[in-house]
């Protein structure tokens, strides 16, 4: 049998199709039935600086096939607990349509795919991209409730308007908290010299933004920093990669040192499945060229696949009690 391994395909993690974690790929958007949907959001042209997010999708894909191995779940000794196990369905659902210089239309495709998501009832998962695909991420959630988003980033991105751009990655916080049913901001790991001046630290504070420096939140600790979400709040996560430090995240377009390392961001967000529902998450700006080791994109996909565990593990503890 030429195919065959003890009856089934051993299908090891560099073998196949890289869809996200190696799981169903479902290109029927009005077909979705899962828990979880992964949606590749490719868009780069809000970028001031070096662009290459438009890759990041394809190369956390490519870098989450590591993790891979088997049905059965991910057993973690420190926690014992094993987190997703085969009864959460996760499905990739392909990439949102880029029209090339074309902002308008490419960020409608992005919100078309995490409506589709939200209107099956499944978390959408969406992998930049550089950080503007937050807004038509965010724009979807119109009619979902209120939500408070967590964004772990070095920079604010609070720009209002600059040249007469409001939707490229400088502004999606801003454009965020504009939001009626955006109740408030935490914003973590913001530092050195950045991209946002003084008065815009003051405009987000005054539009209920609470912001917190790497230095800040390690003080604190992550459960600390978790506690300061008011309590009750939906939370939609969006995560920055040049939040982490470029020691281990060098493949991103703006890199600042001083960054998170793995467990300061795992560990809050643990901490946050603990004390909040989780309503959505984008993870932005891997751009794997400026990474040739692959780093950047096994730590994405790592963060991703962490944190999709503990939201259910969370969810299956709730629905027990």
């Amino acid at each position: 049998m030429a195919h065959g391994y003890e009856g089934g395909r051993l299908d090891l993690p560099f073998v196949g199709i890289s869809t996200f974690g190696k799981r169903p790929y479902q290109p029927d958007w009005s077909a979705i039935d899962a828990d979880a949907c992964i949606l590749g959001a490719p868009f780069d042209f809000g970028t001031q600086w070096r662009a290459g997010a438009r890759f990041g999708p394809r190369g956390v894909r490519e870098a989450s096939t590591l993790f891979s191995f088997g049905h059965a779940g991910a057993y973690d000794h420190e926690d014992d607990a094993t987190y997703l196990p085969e009864s959460v369905r996760i499905v990739d659902i392909g990439d949102a349509d880029i029209v090339h210089t074309d902002t308008t239309k490419s960020h409608a495709n992005i919100e078309a795919g995490v409506r589709a998501i939200l209107g099956a009832g499944a978390l959408p998962v969406v992998i930049g991209g550089d950080h503007s695909v937050n807004i038509p991420c965010i724009n979807a959630f119109d009619g979902q409730g209120d939500i408070h988003i967590l964004q772990i980033d070095a920079h604010l991105d609070f720009v209002d308007e600059r040249h007469g751009v409001r939707f490229g990655h400088g502004n999606p916080m801003r454009r965020a908290a504009e939001k009626p049913y955006v109740t408030g901001l935490t914003q973590v790991g913001i530092r050195n010299v950045s991209s946002t001046a003084r008065e815009g630290y003051a405009d987000a504070r005054a539009m209920g933004s609470d912001i917190l420096s790497v230095r800040q939140a390690r003080k604190l600790g992550p459960e600390a920093v978790i506690a300061r979400i008011p309590e009750g709040a939906r939370v939609y996560v969006t995560i920055d990669i040049d939040g982490f430090c470029p020691s281990i995240a060098p493949g991103t377009g703006t890199p600042s040192h001083g960054g998170f390392l793995y467990y300061d961001v795992l560990e809050m967000l643990q901490a946050l499945t603990k004390r909040h529902e989780v309503v959505g998450m984008d993870l932005v700006e891997v751009a794997p060229d400026y990474d040739p080791t692959g780093s950047t994109s096994i730590l994405a996909a790592q963060i991703l696949l962490n944190f999709l565990g503990f939201i259910f593990h969370e969810r299956k503890l709730g629905s027990a009690t």
